[in-house]
């Protein structure tokens, strides 16, 4: 008993020589930071709950160090004093040591007499309750993880997730193409019969080997329905078009066909929508709203 007194005062010794040394470093850092404080000061909307933050968990911390050295004379001599195992205290560190004799009133330790190894001995017992409890729920989301994301593929895997910024980045930021793609535009959808029946030849000659004749999709997704991988307004569908996606095989045709092609060929594609053409591919992407 007299070694652990000397444990126990020895470690109570550092933890203040350590929260000394802590507030010291705060001192410095507040004498360091007093010209930057004249010229920046937080608002008292702003302090107050800071302040009050830092009193919660200076109360959380004082907490747990009472409940700490409460328990460390009982944690090393647990079952040392019987009388003692019905306090809940006890209860608490037999909860996390995985004996539940003070739950269950059971005897629970049984000691392994041919597994003593320079005097330490070892208990057959269970593991603690929260570990396993612990376990079967890794394991249970281990496997709901499984389908989800291997199986039914409602998720997107991290490769796919990459794939996708990439494509968004590839609108936002062409490479070594021309142009800005940041740029804002504010097109509208072209209405008139003849722009129309333009970005229909535009999109016949050389949009169709991918997306098909009458935009249902081939080695491209299918531009009739509602669902979009990159947007489906006519600013998304004009960026798309000028810009291209890369890492789909989508090029950019800024080279090829000026503003004013790009725009008739999104104004058309908007214009068949729903229109439901045989053999269509399955939808891609997301849903427009």
């Amino acid at each position: 008993m007299k070694n652990f007194n000397f444990f126990v005062n020895h470690r109570l010794r550092t933890t203040l020589l350590g929260s000394l040394l802590v507030l010291s470093h705060f001192a410095h850092a507040q004498e360091a930071t007093k010209a930057a404080e004249k010229t920046a000061q937080l608002p008292a909307s702003t302090l107050l709950p800071l302040v009050l933050m830092v009193f919660l968990f200076l109360v959380v911390v004082g907490f747990m160090a009472a409940v700490f050295i409460q328990a460390l004379p009982l944690l090393f001599h647990f079952y040392d004093h019987p009388a003692r195992q019905n306090t809940a205290m006890a209860r608490f560190i037999g909860l996390f040591r995985g004996d539940t004799t003070t739950f269950t009133g059971k005897a629970h330790d049984i000691l392994m007499e041919d597994h003593s190894y320079d005097g330490i001995h070892e208990f057959d017992n269970d593991l603690p309750p929260w570990w396993k409890a612990m376990f079967y729920a890794t394991a249970v989301f281990g496997v709901i993880y499984l389908f989800n994301y291997h199986v039914f593929q409602n998720g997107q895997l991290q490769i796919q997730e990459y794939e996708t910024e990439m494509q968004q980045a590839a609108l936002l930021h062409p490479g070594d193409l021309t142009g800005n793609a940041n740029e804002k535009t504010d097109y509208k959808p072209l209405i008139e019969a003849p722009r129309l029946e333009a970005g229909h030849a535009t999109f016949t000659q050389n949009c169709a080997a991918c997306h098909g004749q009458k935009a249902e999709g081939i080695v491209g997704p299918n531009l009739t329905d509602e669902y979009w991988l990159h947007g489906g307004d006519v600013n998304a569908v004009f960026k798309t078009i000028k810009y291209g996606v890369t890492s789909k095989g989508m090029v950019a045709w800024q080279g090829k066909l000026s503003d004013d092609q790009i725009l008739e060929v999104a104004s058309y594609i908007l214009s068949v929508k729903g229109t439901n053409p045989p053999n269509a591919k399955a939808p891609q992407g997301e849903k427009e709203k």
